[in-house]
């Protein structure tokens, strides 16, 4: 009798159970097919890394940016030389230039690293700001094949990418050093002092570089399995799949 009373609970908590599991299902269902809608048909043509990839370039782009629009309030100074109205037209056409890969007037025909070093050189006479952010800009550009989105087709080095991200640690460094003849700072960035401590250009700049050496590793591993996969079929003898 005590069976037959506790026979309908059971059912119930199955029921339960059942239910429960029945609806996850149907919103992970849904989730997943929210996921798909949200994406791009471009996607479909990129694997992770390729993703990856373009994730971090855009994220990077977005704090080089972010970058360039705190160093014109620490430098207000800048933008004024750049021949453009205020600093938010002065950021734009920096961001159009890097973005479509054109040349910076005050900059001539320079890009990358030769922009690099004029930009940072104490004899440049120009909005040093926007030259500063476009070198650094192009040289992302440039360290990835000169695109800014990764499908399957194209092939990315980490080493160039791992080579931009220690650039860009020296030339943090270097906007933190570097002096005009009367020794005042080409530009004021981070900020140490008894009124209080502004260090946001460091660890944008940091968050940069890191997201560069996760792309650099993730390339690098994926080329590494791609050997050792090779490598372990002529151990084994084994043809290569094709599909």
């Amino acid at each position: 009798m005590v069976v037959r009373r506790r026979l309908p609970a059971l059912y119930l908590l199955c029921a339960g159970v059942l239910t429960c599991l029945s609806g996850c299902t149907q919103q992970q269902g849904r989730d997943i097919v929210n996921q798909i809608g949200d994406g791009k048909p471009s996607e479909l043509f990129q694997t992770s890394v390729d993703r990856m990839a373009t994730l971090a370039m855009r994220d990077n782009l977005q704090s080089l940016y972010l970058l360039m629009n705190k160093l014109y309030q620490r430098n207000p100074n800048q933008w004024k030389q750049s021949g453009y109205l205020d600093a938010a037209t002065a950021e734009r056409q920096i961001r159009l230039a890097i973005e479509q890969r054109q040349p910076l007037a005050q900059l001539g025909n320079r890009r990358d690293l030769a922009a690099l070093s004029y930009a940072l050189d104490p004899e440049f006479r120009g909005d040093r700001v926007g030259a500063f952010i476009y070198a650094i800009g192009s040289m992302l550009i440039t360290s990835h094949g000169g695109r800014s989105e990764f499908y399957m087709t194209d092939v990315l080095d980490p080493l160039f990418i791992n080579n931009a991200a220690r650039n860009i640690e020296k030339a943090t460094w270097m906007l933190s050093q570097r002096q005009d003849a009367n020794g005042v700072l080409l530009l004021f960035s981070n900020e140490i002092s008894e009124e209080g401590s502004n260090l946001s250009f460091a660890v944008e700049f940091g968050k940069i570089v890191a997201r560069l050496d996760l792309v650099a590793q993730m390339l690098d591993e994926r080329y590494r399995r791609i050997g050792l996969n090779y490598a372990q079929s002529l151990l084994l003898m084994n043809f290569l799949p094709v599909q």
